[in-house]
């Protein structure tokens, strides 16, 4: 019993969603391996995974929204709920770093060491000694082991447009937030609306640089390290779009029906938080994977 003065801590009750989720993760994870290693029934897996997922977020998501507006949350859960997607994002950047320290680590000492920098002349006299330590690496040492690529893709084409669709939609999202703040619900869902606009097109623009490479760069994640790196990179970045652009349309549907005040609206808070984190990691890509 709480002896205290004040409103209880709110305890959720037991949710299976955790579980649906997890299950919706795993089969995501080893479908994409399976697919990897040449299977078919791999991408079965992956539409599964995906459609598990995806029910697992609208039943999760509805459960949080109905308590939410049923006033079961006070203060102290609000408190508790930024602290969480805190440490979410935190989670988040060490997850990319990871990504981009893999990257670092093969530009500035795998690739060079490989081509005798240092004191490693003996590893490029006895391995390798035609390799030749430029990066991308166009060229691989044993070229018939790899899907050798024809070119990188430049900075300046669809990279650069992409960078200020997500600068833009930056921008539109912080307008919205404005709106919200100031009880103007047409700048509110107006600016979402954009802002989920944006996340599409730029998906679009991305899948499109995708089969340009595939088709036309032979660039593939068997590419050596430069196509491992790059698809890595960039496609769990594009997979963080997509699911900043669920959690946006959520917010979008909810600012639609009357959710949210001035006072009370950490949902929006939350899902503008990630997307700026996504707006953060993507000038990174573009500035190392791009344009250096």
């Amino acid at each position: 019993m709480n002896t205290h003065a004040g409103p209880a801590y709110y305890v959720p009750h037991g949710s299976h969603w955790p579980i649906v989720g997890s299950v919706g993760l795993t089969t995501l994870l080893v479908g994409f391996a399976v697919l990897l290693n040449g299977a078919d029934l791999g991408g079965t897996l992956m539409v599964a995974g995906v459609v598990i997922t995806l029910g697992m977020m609208a039943g999760w998501f509805g459960t949080v929204i109905r308590e939410s507006e049923g006033g079961r949350y006070n203060a102290q859960v609000d408190r508790s709920f930024r602290m969480g997607m805190g440490w979410f994002i935190f989670s988040e950047v060490m997850f990319f770093a990871a990504f981009f320290g893999a990257l670092f680590y093969a530009r500035e000492f795998a690739v060079p060491w490989l081509g005798g920098a240092g004191a490693k002349a003996a590893t490029h006299s006895v391995l390798w000694p035609d390799f030749q330590a430029l990066w991308p690496l166009l060229q691989p040492p044993d070229a018939s082991r790899y899907d050798v690529p024809e070119q990188v893709i430049g900075a300046w084409g669809i990279p650069a447009l992409n960078t200020l669709i997500l600068l833009s939609s930056g921008a539109t999202i912080t307008w919205a937030h404005w709106g919200l703040k100031q009880g103007r619900r047409r700048q509110l869902t107006l600016g979402l609306a954009l802002t989920v606009a944006l996340g599409v097109l730029f998906l679009a623009l991305q899948a499109f640089e995708y089969g340009h490479a595939y088709h036309e760069l032979n660039l593939k994640l068997s590419s050596g390290i430069y196509g491992s790196t790059f698809f890595m990179l960039t496609g769990f970045h594009g997979a963080h779009v997509t699911i900043g652009a669920i959690m946006l349309l959520v917010m979008l549907l909810r600012s639609l029906r009357g959710h949210f005040s001035p006072t009370h609206h950490f949902a929006f808070e939350a899902a503008s938080w990630y997307w700026h984190f996504v707006d953060v990691v993507w000038l990174g890509l573009f500035i190392t994977v791009y344009w250096l």
